[in-house]
């Protein structure tokens, strides 16, 4: 088996393959495709263990993004870690969860919990906040089980609480790993300070944690009326914490970190993920690797460990108006404010918003996904490409509105009324990402190769948007061999269906290949006479799809 995963490994394995083979062979043309294609897991075959914790400072980070990243020229590049049928394989990144899966609403309310929830019933803090701007700490619960526990903003109660565990929930289904994080109660009646615990004080020194210093953090979160303080409790990670992950690059201590994160799929797919949620905090501060012992080897686990930020609601409160819609910092929106004496406005100084304290600022009609921004760009979110945001687009649509409700019923909202709000407010949302992605790339998925010949597949737009479907699909035939990519033409097939017959008797032995490029004509999308190219290889039972390329050359280039 040749062990490989994205295009840019394709090199290597063949490299390898022709040493392996002699220097007879070196000229030899390598496979298209192998055995084992396509693959369903990233292989992670490397040890790991000398991966080292690091940090990444937040205004490096954030300057970086900022004044670098929107200055970076935006490459053509293909995303590096998809496989043959353009599908991301499992990995320590990302687990294939809602669309090739069906989730139930009790998979969606459950999410990433594998454990039992916190004990309240006594709480000993053992350390500060390391990290984030919401009021908490590190403390055991009477288990003895550490969480990171963290509290609502005054005047904001279930807000940031609910934000985080809903939005853990959504990432997790997804297919991001997320940190288990549950909604608890913290009675300061029964919390205590452990004989050993310090806190960092503002000259740098760490001294013994006093009940004030304690009693400081509560005085900044939402207590509730018995006096108690409703809080978000995330499990502590097992392995070694390693730090945070950039969004471009690669770890050059993890062995198994060989595709620039700016071109993973997954990275990339947050630009689209990010606004239906309105994950507007897309900081490396928010990421986490750790070090962990899979099968008697090291390897690196990548998160995604702080999407409290999202819908219309932060750490302090609710989202500035004009969160979502523009960077921190604009220099042409800011000079076209200046220059207009802000009459110049821009969408969300007009946006409607129905407040609720425990949602903040979420809207969807002046929402749009083209144009939606977080914070500050990072990398990955320039490179996304269009069959990236129609991945990402399909596994959004894929969230029918009982999981939607299921997710959002999670966060214990106390007003009924705010949790309707924010599942219309996901709903509409989702409508409106499937609308503008579904439709902007050849939409063909799913395609299957009967014996006999018959083409079948799905149109992912369908219920999309005006032009569900192309007046006609048109498919070219080839036979393909795999040793040395030449084709011989078949002919050509259409129909108004989704489902196309060959032109000519396909080849019947085992191990032969046949080519399809399939477009759509009609229908007002230029987009969808793109063809997508399709690979199927005969096997004893049938055709197996190993190929499915959306950025095949056009017909006649």
């Amino acid at each position: 088996m040749v062990p490989t995963v994205h295009r840019l490994c394709r090199p290597a394995a063949r490299l390898l393959l022709a040493i392996a083979c002699g220097a007879a062979s070196l000229h030899a043309t390598a496979p298209r495709f192998y055995a084992d294609d396509p693959i369903a897991r990233e292989p992670e075959s490397q040890d790991a263990s000398r991966a080292q914790a690091g940090d990444i400072g937040l205004m490096y980070d954030i300057s970086y993004n900022l004044f670098v990243t929107p200055r970076l020229e935006a490459a053509n590049t293909p995303a590096g870690n998809i496989n043959t049928i353009d599908e991301l394989p499992d990995s320590g990144w990302f687990t294939n969860r809602i669309l090739p899966r069906r989730l139930s609403e009790d998979d969606l309310a459950r999410g990433p919990h594998v454990g039992e929830k916190p004990n309240p019933e006594r709480w000993t803090v053992i350390r500060e906040k390391s990290s984030g701007y919401s009021p908490g700490f590190t403390a055991r619960d009477a288990n003895g089980e550490t969480w990171f526990v963290s509290f609502d903003a005054p005047g904001y109660a279930e807000g940031a609480t609910a934000a985080i565990v809903i939005a853990s929930k959504l990432f997790w289904a997804l297919g991001y790993n997320q940190v288990e994080t549950y909604i608890t109660t913290v009675d300061p009646q029964r919390l205590v300070i452990d004989s050993g615990a310090t806190m960092r004080r503002p000259n740098g020194k760490r001294t013994p944690m006093r009940r004030g210093d304690v009693d400081a953090v509560l005085e900044r979160a939402a207590r509730s009326a018995d006096g108690t303080y409703r809080a978000a409790a995330a499990r502590l990670l097992p392995g070694k914490v390693l730090g945070p992950f950039r969004y471009e690059g690669t770890r050059p201590d993890d062995p198994n970190d060989i595709v620039e994160h700016q071109n993973r799929r997954e990275l990339r797919a947050l630009r689209v993920f990010g606004a239906w949620a309105n994950l507007t905090d897309l900081k490396a501060g928010n990421t986490l690797d750790t070090l962990v012992t899979v099968d008697g080897r090291a390897i690196v686990r990548h998160y995604l460990q702080d999407v409290g930020s999202t819908f219309g609601i932060g750490a302090n409160g609710a989202h500035d108006w004009d969160e979502g819609f523009e960077y921190f910092y604009q220099p042409d929106t800011s000079r076209r404010r200046m220059l207009s004496f802000g009459f110049a406005l821009s969408p969300w100084q007009t946006a409607h918003y129905t407040e609720y304290p425990s949602v903040g600022r979420f809207e969807s009609e002046a929402f749009d996904p083209l144009t939606w921004k977080p914070h500050a760009p990072t990398t990955a979110y320039m490179a996304m490409q269009p069959e990236d945001a129609f991945w990402a687009a399909r596994r959004v649509a894929a969230f029918d509105n009982g999981l939607i409700r299921a997710i959002v019923h999670a966060g214990q909202f106390s007003d009924s009324a705010a949790e309707q709000y924010l599942t219309a407010m996901l709903m509409q949302r989702r409508d409106k990402i499937a609308r503008a992605y579904l439709t902007a790339v050849n939409p063909l998925v799913d395609p299957a190769l009967s014996a006999d010949g018959q083409l079948t597949f799905t149109n992912a737009a369908t219920g999309a948007g005006p032009t569900a479907a192309p007046a006609r699909y048109v498919a070219q035939w080839s036979r393909f061999d795999n040793a040395s990519g030449a084709t011989s033409p078949l002919g050509e097939s259409d129909s108004t269906s989704a489902s196309i017959k060959a032109p000519a008797p396909l080849p019947g032995e085992t191990g032969a290949f046949v080519q399809i490029d399939v477009r759509g004509d009609g229908g007002g999308r230029s987009e969808w006479q793109q063809a997508v190219r399709l690979h199927f290889r005969r096997a004893a039972d049938g055709w197996v799809l190993v190929g499915l390329d959306r950025r095949a050359p056009r017909q006649g280039s």
